[in-house]
C-alpha cells in the first residue's frame, strides 16, 4: 500500500472505533452500551446484534462509532467501559480504527491466493500493513520483492520444523504482527505455534469443509464424483481443518471436469473466499464463539 493511501486512511479513521461484545443475553445491554457512548460524546455509525437464544443464550454485538478527538481518549474509553462490561459479564474489546493491523502472509508454491491479497492491498481495498511474507520456497520472491515487501524463504522439513518455527515466531514478534494469513502455505503448524497465535491465523482450505479434510481434496472430490466443489477459510486450531469457519463458497462442476480442471475452478474460489475472510478480520467483523464464528 502506498504511503499516501495509509496517511489518508489514518486521517479518515482517527476518530472512529469498533466495539465488540459477547455476554449472557439479558435485558438492558443495548441501552447501557448506547448510554455509555452518548455520555462520551460518541455517535453510533453502525450497530449489529445477534443472540443465540433470547432467554438463556449468548448475545453478540458490534458497534462502529466516532467521537471528537477519540484518538486522544483511548484510555478514557476503555477504563470507562469496564464498568458496563462488569455489570453484564461481557467479553469485549474496543478497537481504534486508525491503528492499521500488521499482517504476515505465509505461502508455498501455489501463488494465486497471494496474488489476490497483494492486488487487493495495492488497490487499497485490503487495509493492512504487510511487513513481511514468509515462504518455504523461493517461488513467490519475484512477485513480492518488486512491491518492496521483505521476503523470507525458510525451507522446512520434518527434522527442521522446530528450528524454523522458532525463526518464524521471532520474525513475527520483531514486526509486531497482528494476524497471519496462510495463503496456501502447505505445512502443518505445530500446536505450540498455534497456541501462541490463538484466533490470529487465517487459513484457506481447498474444499468445502467438513468434506475432504486434509491433503489432496480435489483428487478425492474427483474420485467421489462430486457436483459441487468449494473452499473454506477458517481460523487455525490444533485440529487439522477443524477451526472456526469464517467464509465458504462453492461452484458447480460435472463429469467432464478432470482433476486439473477442478483445481483451476477451485483456485478461483479460494482466492475470493480468503480475501473476504481476511477483510472481515481486518474490519473486526468476526467474533469467535467456541468453534463457530459470528460474522457481522
Amino acid at each position: 500500500m502506498k504511503e499516501w493511501q495509509e496517511r489518508i486512511y489514518q486521517e479518515n479513521q482517527k476518530d472512529k472505533a469498533r466495539l465488540l461484545v459477547s455476554c449472557p443475553d439479558q435485558p438492558g445491554i443495548v441501552a447501557a452500551v448506547s448510554e455509555f457512548l452518548f455520555k462520551q460524546g460518541a455517535n453510533i455509525l453502525a450497530s449489529n446484534q445477534y443472540s443465540t437464544d433470547r432467554h438463556k443464550g449468548t448475545f453478540f454485538m458490534r458497534i462502529e462509532f466516532e467521537a471528537p478527538d477519540l484518538h486522544q481518549k483511548e484510555a478514557l474509553f476503555k477504563t470507562g467501559f469496564t464498568q458496563v462490561a462488569e455489570r453484564f459479564e461481557m467479553k469485549w474489546d474496543i478497537i481504534f480504527a486508525y491503528k492499521m493491523k500488521r499482517m504476515a502472509i505465509f505461502v508455498s508454491k501455489e501463488l494465486h491466493c497471494l496474488r489476490e491479497l497483494l492486488w487487493e492491498w495495492q488497490s487499497g481495498d485490503l487495509m493492512a500493513d504487510i511487513p513481511l511474507i514468509i515462504s518455504n520456497h523461493e517461488d513467490a520472491r519475484e512477485i513480492v520483492e518488486p512491491l518492496q515487501i521483505p521476503f523470507y524463504c525458510l525451507p522446512i522439513t520434518k527434522e527442521t520444523t522446530k528450528k524454523v518455527e522458532e525463526e518464524q515466531l521471532r520474525l513475527l514478534a520483531e514486526h509486531s504482527i497482528d494476524v497471519i494469513v496462510l495463503a496456501r502455505y502447505m505445512r502443518i503448524l505445530s500446536p505450540e505455534f498455534v497456541a501462541r497465535q490463538k484466533n490470529k491465523i487465517i487459513n484457506i482450505h481447498h474444499s468445502f469443509l467438513p468434506a475432504f479434510v486434509g491433503a489432496k481434496p480435489y483428487e478425492r472430490a474427483f474420485d467421489r464424483g462430486v457436483k459441487l466443489i468449494g473452499a473454506t477459510s477458517h481460523y487455525v486450531t490444533d485440529d487439522l481443518d477443524e477451526g472456526p469457519i469464517i467464509e465458504q463458497d462453492i461452484m458447480r462442476v460435472n463429469h467432464q471436469d478432470d482433476v486439473r480442471k477442478l483445481k483451476k475452478i477451485g483456485a478461483s474460489i479460494e482466492r475470493s473466499v480468503l480475501a473476504r475472510a481476511v477483510k472481515w478480520h481486518l474490519e473486526d467483523r468476526i467474533i469467535v464463539h467456541g468453534n463457530k464464528t459470528i460474522v457481522f
